[in-house]
């Protein structure tokens, strides 16, 4: 009987162990509820934090709307809507479609031009006349029908710079190598950043883009705390925005996986 009961206790013991020293199943989190914006910041060029001006973030049939209906003059009021909390080391997962009008006073390259930004300084960082965010941006570009190319996926950087294909480039805008896509169709996004080191942009399932060490610097930015912008400084983590700058775009399905929880 003693002799049974430690055989019985041992298989236990390794049952126990073998069960805790499993691999956790990656996670992935949803960042938009489906029903509300409630866990995001809304910061607009010309206004405090938290000041939806004209309901431009807006959320109908489980997607988040970005619209212009009560705006008069664009005013460059450029837009971004922040998750509520910073990450470092994560895949992305989004859908965004272009819809709707573009707003004829608004500056003209932002027709079918959008993005999400990350890496982003905390919104409550902004002044009220800051227009961009210290960021790096992936860049969404709709066709504009003409027959010519127009990528999707591609990095821009307000107040940053990155590195690309082994150098440091000034350049404020990289096109990738995706296709174009024309009209209001759903595209898929994904960012898969590793904190300050490898950055990959992936369209529709493709590998896009790819680039290294994000870092202050550089243009673009104005209205900015110069204590903010420090220049040269490595960005390893960041708020996550999606952008409004002119032209009617919707979001849907918005989900990460935080790799620091797999490390």
């Amino acid at each position: 009987m003693v002799k049974c009961y430690y055989t019985l206790l041992t298989i236990l013991l390794f049952s126990a162990c073998a069960e805790t020293s499993k691999p956790k199943e990656p996670k992935w989190v949803d960042l938009f509820n489906g029903k509300d914006i409630n866990d995001w910041v809304v910061k607009i060029h010309h206004h405090e934090v938290g000041e939806n001006f004209g309901n431009t973030f807006r959320v109908e049939d489980s997607i988040i709307k970005v619209r212009y209906d009560q705006y008069g003059n664009f005013n460059d009021q450029f837009g971004h809507l922040y998750y509520k909390q910073p990450f470092s080391h994560y895949h992305l997962k989004f859908e965004y479609r272009f819809v709707g009008r573009w707003v004829p006073t608004a500056p003209s390259y932002t027709l079918l031009n959008s993005g999400v930004m990350f890496h982003s300084q905390d919104p409550k960082t902004m002044p009220k006349e800051q227009d961009w965010p210290i960021s790096v941006e992936m860049q969404l570009l709709g066709g504009l029908g003409d027959g010519k190319p127009r990528p999707t996926g591609n990095m821009c950087s307000p107040g940053t710079n990155v590195v690309y294909k082994g150098i440091l480039d000034p350049t404020h805008c990289i096109e990738s190598t995706s296709k174009t896509y024309d009209g209001d169709q759903w595209v898929r996004g994904e960012l898969i950043v590793l904190g300050d080191s490898l950055v990959t942009h992936i369209i529709n399932g493709d590998t896009v883009l790819q680039y290294s060490k994000p870092q202050i610097g550089g243009g673009v930015v104005n209205g900015y705390d110069p204590a903010v912008k420090v220049e040269g400084k490595l960005l390893s983590s960041g708020f996550i925005a999606l952008q409004s700058e002119g032209q009617e775009v919707d979001f849907r399905r918005i989900r990460i996986l935080n790799l620091d929880a797999q490390q």
